[in-house]
């Protein structure tokens, strides 16, 4: 049974369909790596986009129980994600984004906690910016040495430097495990279930 959906889509059996000013588009079947690995990273960003797709201020701020975890807060996170992995790790740009004056030291967790004194519209143009620029980043590093590219920046936890490959695949995880997250704080704002 179709009914209509409160994002503008329809939802199937309570699976929802994407809003229609939001573009998801499967990973291809077949293809090379590097384009594979592209096309799953951008499937996860648009689900981030559209679990947040509709919401203002007071829903993106919401909490579910234990947690004190935001849909507004993963939004800020990944893009401040996004830039250190594709930016400060693998290229080794140290001013590319907004959070380099932030005093880590004191509050770690900084982006999750401040991201309820940013409007929805900052918090998505701060994501939508550090995929662009992150996209930027990954070109740059396709056309110098493909996924084989090695980082700038060192891991603090093993000898040696992360592939383009691996800061991929990675981020491609971290999305996913928010995606999760934003599952349930969706679920529990406003019903919306789905992919």
């Amino acid at each position: 049974m179709t009914g209509h959906h409160p994002l503008g889509g329809t939802s199937v059996r309570g699976m929802t369909a994407l809003p229609p000013d939001i573009e998801r588009v499967d990973p291809p079947l077949a293809t090379g790596e590097a384009a594979t690995l592209m096309a799953f990273l951008n499937y996860h960003r648009d689900t981030l986009r559209l679990k947040t797709a509709g919401l203002g201020a007071a829903e993106l701020n919401a909490t579910l129980a234990p947690s004190s975890m935001t849909l507004g807060g993963m939004l800020k996170h990944l893009a401040l994600v996004e830039d250190n992995w594709f930016s400060v790790v693998l290229l080794g740009n140290e001013d590319a984004a907004p959070w380099r004056d932030v005093d880590w030291d004191a509050d770690p967790d900084w982006e999750w906690h401040t991201a309820a004194q940013d409007t929805p519209e900052r918090l998505r143009q701060l994501l939508d910016d550090a995929v662009d620029a992150s996209d930027r980043c990954v070109g740059r590093a396709l056309a110098d040495g493909g996924l084989d590219q090695l980082s700038v920046r060192e891991s603090r936890r093993e000898d040696g430097r992360f592939s383009l490959r691996w800061i991929l695949v990675h981020m491609i995880e971290e999305y996913a495990r928010h995606n999760g997250h934003a599952d349930l704080l969706r679920e529990s704002i406003d019903g919306v279930v789905g992919e």
